[in-house]
Order: structure tokens, then sequence, then C-alpha cells
């Protein structure tokens, strides 16, 4: 049986308010009593779960204004009128303004119930829908900042959705470029805490003598210079998310003091003694293996596990196969048009070449790359290799595929170019590639390719 929803009732007379109190309590519903309107309006918010019943004669801020404040909160907030007799027309017309019903005294306890059920019930609904659609629009959100199709990328998504409503620290690990604060902020957007603050600290570039001052803020004439008080990054994102990047370039001594900082929940800042709680969830990241970081001693590992509740390794570019591609082409588009050029569709030589490349500065070599190939004015045949060079002039060590796996790549990567190109118009793609339908039909489904996925293109 679905337990029953919580209730707020007010009422200026206490016997009535004790008496319906038991009553509703009895009917196994979660009752928050109040005696006056202003309790209420101090506790309530878009996130409330239950039906607020209240009386429309008290003094003070009566029934109807109650209503209207609390309406003005959530206007799907169920508001559930108490009336005497003479009252009937007004709460006629406070249902016109959004009000869910009234019951008239004297009444049946009974049909109170059955009011609030269908009331509770709706607030539900409403509720379940919410969560629906910001389940739908964090989904949306995290595609459209961590693009690809490929397992890699798909498996990251499903880790970021899973832990970006809990509280969990969270300790990203990958190489430098990868996209380690883009996930960081997928998993601050995707949480409750979306609409607070998101702060990122690069500890590699904080001078070391800034670093308290920096996370901590000061108060006025705490140091030299100290002109003022100063707020910190850690107060600074207070109620929202805290990026630590490059954690293991944080000196020892301020390791020791954020650890502090974590298992206290509250920071003194600098030339202060008065403690000031904080509420942060803490992301961090690095570039370097973390376990070996702690061996060779740059990362205390009693910081290192608060922070690492749970892990996630972003993958390099390199391993994300086919999605090269399509990343590279969305990066021209953007570029393209961000310097009124021309869109340069790529040629089967230049996906080889992306493809064997070994990308050691991850997704934003890639986005440079694709800026200066719709920026360059180097002949076609050869553009792509001719950047690759000047961008690895030392020669970066290939990656090495079989020639089945080349061949795979390759013709999805085909595949999927002239679906895109032709918005999923099957027949365009099948005389661009000279396929019978069948074939084509069996190809993209060997390559999980959806022509539904391109009409938009």
């Amino acid at each position: 049986m679905k337990p029953a929803g919580r209730v707020y009732l007010v009422d200026d007379e206490e016997s009535m308010r004790v008496a319906m109190g038991q009553w509703l309590e009895l009917a196994d519903f979660k009752v928050d009593c109040f005696a006056d309107s202003r309790g209420v309006l101090d506790t309530i918010d878009r996130s409330f779960d239950g039906v607020l019943v209240t009386d429309i004669r008290m003094p003070g801020i009566d029934g109807l204004e109650l209503m209207r404040r609390v309406l003005a909160i959530d206007r799907k907030i169920p508001v559930v009128l108490i009336t005497a007799h003479g009252d009937i027309p007004m709460a006629v017309t406070a249902i016109r303004k959004g009000a869910y019903d009234f019951i008239e005294k004297p009444f049946e306890p009974d049909i109170l119930l059955e009011t609030i059920r269908r009331a509770e019930e709706q607030r539900a609904l409403v509720l379940e829908n919410r969560a629906l659609k910001k389940r739908l629009q964090d989904t949306s959100a995290i595609e459209s900042k961590l693009l690809g199709t490929g397992d890699a990328i798909q498996f990251l998504r499903q880790e970021i959705q899973d832990l970006a409503p809990t509280d969990a620290s969270v300790f990203l690990f990958g190489e430098t470029g990868a996209g380690k604060e883009v996930s960081a902020r997928c998993l601050h957007e995707a949480s409750d805490r979306a609409d607070r603050e998101f702060v990122a600290i690069n500890c590699g570039a904080i001078p070391e003598g800034l670093f308290e001052s920096e996370l901590f803020g000061h108060e006025s004439g705490a140091f030299t210079g100290a002109i003022g008080r100063r707020i910190g990054k850690f107060e600074r994102a207070d109620g929202g998310t805290l990026f630590l990047d490059e954690i293991n370039n944080m000196p020892l001594n301020m390791q020791a003091k954020v650890l502090r900082v974590l298992q206290e929940k509250e920071i003194e800042r600098l030339g202060g003694n008065k403690p000031i709680p904080i509420n942060i969830r803490v992301i961090s990241a690095t570039n370097v293996d973390p376990e070996q970081a702690c061996a060779d001693g740059v990362l205390r590992k009693d910081l290192y596990y608060r922070l690492n509740v749970a892990r996630i390794t972003i993958p390099p570019l390199r391993k994300r196969g086919r999605d090269i591609v399509l990343l590279f082409d969305y990066f021209t588009a953007q570029a393209a048009k961000r310097y009124n050029r021309e869109p340069i569709p790529l040629k089967p030589s230049d996906i080889t070449a992306l493809m064997a490349y070994s990308w050691p500065g991850n997704v934003r070599e890639l986005k440079n790359l694709a800026e200066r190939y719709v920026l360059s004015s180097h002949r076609m045949e050869n553009r792509i290799s001719y950047l690759l060079n000047q961008s690895d002039p030392l020669g970066s060590e290939e990656v090495h595929h079989s020639l089945a796996e080349q061949a795979e790549i390759f013709e999805r990567c085909v595949v999927e170019q002239s679906l895109r190109k032709h918005g999923g118009n099957i027949a365009a793609v099948m005389e661009e590639l000279d396929l019978p339908r069948r074939t084509l039909n069996q190809k993209m489904q060997n390559h999980g390719l959806c022509r539904k996925d391109f009409l938009s293109s």
C-alpha cells in the first residue's frame, strides 16, 4: 500500500487544529500543524510533496492571502480551504484563482480525507513529471557537452548520470585535454546543486604563498596588502560544487588543511577566528596516476581516500575510435560558422589520417586542429596530414589498428558521414555510396546506426 503523504494544516483555533491533525495522523498522513500562516511561508517551497489545508478566517495573513503567496511559490501546490457557510462565494472565487477545493464547516472527516488524498495524488504526479523532465534535460545537457556514440563515452555519460544526484565526492582521472573539467561541470549541472555556484580551482596555477588566502579567504589586515575582507573559493562554493583540478600540485601543508575542512565542514578565513560552516560537494581531478602520486609523496593518502569516494576515468581520445571523426566534424562546423567560412567535408584519406594519429593533447588538440583546418589556406589534398605534422613535429607514436579494425572504422565513418550529410535520406545515401538498400541496411545495423538519429542533421 502506498504511504500517505504530507499535510500542512493551518488553523488559529487550537481545538479544531488538534482534532483535524489527530484524525489525519490516524489516516497515516504526516501532519505539520500551524497556528498562523507565517510558519508555513517560512518552510514551504517548490519541493513540498504534500497538501496545504487552511482555514480562511484567521488574524494577520488569512487563508486567501496565504494561498496567494503559496501559489506564487509554486502554482501546482494543492490548497484546500476550510470555509464557514458565509465564505462559500469567496471560496468559489478562490478556486478560480487556483485553489484545489474547499470544505464547508461543519464537515464529515471522511470527506476531508478523500479530498486530501485526491490532492496528494495530483501533487505526486506533478513532482514525478518534473523529475522526469529534469532527468531528460540533464541527459540532453550531458550529451551536448560530452559528444560521441562510442562505448567509452556512453559509459562515461552513464557514470555521470548515476553519480550526479548524490553528494558523493568524485575523483576524476584522465590525461590533459581529455575533458575532466567538462565532466565535472556535467556532474554539477545534473545535480540538485545546479542552481548554485560551480567553482573551479587549478591547483597548479596558484603560487604557494597565496594558496590559503585563495581557498579560505582573509580578513582585513590579515597580512601586508590585505585590504578589506576577501571571500575564498570554499566559501564562494557554499551550497554548490568545488572542483579541485590538478590536486596533486597542491602543497602538502595545504592538503592537510583542506582535509580538515572536508572533515569538519567549516573554514576559517586567514586572520579570522570564527568558524564558518560550509556545505559543498567536492570534485577533484588529476592527470597522473593518483596511487603513484601518493607513493611519490606528492598527494596525501588520507586526502585521496577522502576525495576518492567514487572514481571516474576519462577515456583518452585515441581510445574513442569513431568519435574522433564525429568530434572533428562538429568542431569544424562550429569553426566554419564562427569564422564565416564554408564547411569542408573530409576525404577518405583525411579520415584515415585522423584515426591513425595518437592525439597526445586529446579533445583539446582535436578542437584546435579543427579550427586550423577551417582557417588554413593549404591545399585540400593533404591539408589534414600537413596540419597533423605541424601539431607533432617530433613525430608522435601512431595508434596501431589491425586491418580489420581499420576497415570497420573507415566503413562506419563513411556511412555515418553520408547519413549526416543527407539528413537521413536513405535514397540519397544509397546513390552516393552506390549500395543497394539491403546492403546499406545491413551495414547500418552492424555499426549501430539508426536513420532517425540523422533526420535533424
